[in-house]
Order: structure tokens, then sequence, then C-alpha cells
């Protein structure tokens, strides 16, 4: 992610802000908290670079365990990283930069019943990825 904190908030903090919140971080107390230990699904923040010639700009990496995850739903997968954090008040600006699937992961992913070039044909949408969820807080 490349993270513009604001005013007054460390970079480290904006970061780890958010790999929970876009992972296990909630600003409610959840009654199904005690049920499992969320340390097995809290999202990482393990590295924090500047961005060059961007003052106040940068690069967070953050993982996240594959358990997170439902396996083969791609709408699950997005919705959790990328779903609630964009309107998160510790920050100034938050855009997705890059993200890097395990071939594991990747394996769980059946695609579309009757073939990519069918969807594209469909769509009339090619050289580039296909992608079909809603992202919603």
């Amino acid at each position: 992610f490349r993270v513009t904190p604001q005013p007054g908030v460390p970079p480290e903090e904006a970061g780890a802000a958010v790999a929970a919140e876009s992972s296990t971080g909630t600003w409610t107390t959840v009654w199904t908290d005690g049920l499992t230990s969320l340390d097995r699904y809290k999202g990482r923040c393990y590295n924090i670079e500047p961005v060059p010639g961007e003052p106040e700009q940068y690069i967070c990496y953050v993982a996240y365990p594959l358990d997170l995850f439902e396996e083969g739903s791609v709408t699950n997968m997005f919705t959790s990283i990328v779903g609630n954090v964009f309107g998160f008040k510790a920050l100034r600006a938050l855009r997705l930069e890059d993200l890097r699937i395990p071939p594991a992961y990747v394996k769980t992913f059946q695609g579309p019943p009757h073939g990519i070039q069918v969807e594209r044909d469909k769509l009339n949408k090619y050289g580039r990825p296909l992608l079909g969820c809603t992202i919603k807080p």
C-alpha cells in the first residue's frame, strides 16, 4: 500500500493500522472475538519504506495469512484487503500499489465456468485483468 498518514501519525502506526483494518481489526467489540485466536488471522505490516521524492508518503508492505481468506474466492480476498480500509481516519490517502498472491492460493481459483475467452468476448474486454466483486465498507 502507498500510505499518506494524517499529520502527527507515525508511518509505523499507519502501516499497522492498515494491516489491522484490512484483516481482523474493528472499531467495536465483537462477541465472536473470543471464539478464536485473532493472531492467527491478523495482517502484519512487515516493512515500511519512504517514497522517494514524495514527502510523507510511504510504501507499507502487508502480509496476510492464507487462513484469512476463503479458498477460491477472489471476492472474499479483495473485500478483505481493500473493502473497508480506504475510509480509515488515520490516513490522508491510501492506494493499493501491488498485490502478490502465493501460487498455493492461486491454485484454489477455478476460473470462469465458460472459459476466459467467452467471458472476455461477452464483456468485450481484452488485455487487462477482469474483476467482478463489490467492494464496500
